[in-house]
């Protein structure tokens, strides 16, 4: 293999460009009973104006993400950034918590 081929296959995920990343709420965890393991799926919202009557619209998708350590919880706020197909419908990965709702 020469050196410049070699250098190619090298590269880094940083340098190939950015993966997606989105915030979204946890609909359902791992934590329930007969759930899929270590999956979470995740609800996320975004605004955006509609073009015909300039009214903010809001649109919900669900993804599944991966959670290796069952460490997230239902109303948890999380990140989540693409990944690899890790199964059929997962193609993403949590990658930190940033707000836990508080337990009353």
């Amino acid at each position: 293999m020469s050196a410049a081929a070699e250098q190619s296959t090298a590269q880094t995920a940083a340098e190939r460009g950015r993966r997606k990343s989105l915030v979204g709420r946890v609909v359902n965890d791992t934590a329930s009973p007969g759930r899929m393991k270590q999956t979470v799926v995740v609800e996320v919202v975004r605004s955006f104006r509609d073009p015909v009557y300039g009214k903010y619209v809001r649109r919900k998708k669900k993804f599944y993400a991966h959670d290796e350590k069952h460490e997230y919880r239902t109303g948890d706020t999380i990140e989540i950034e693409e990944h690899r197909p890790l199964s059929k419908l997962k193609r993403w990965v949590v990658t930190k918590l940033i707000t836990r709702p508080e337990e009353v």
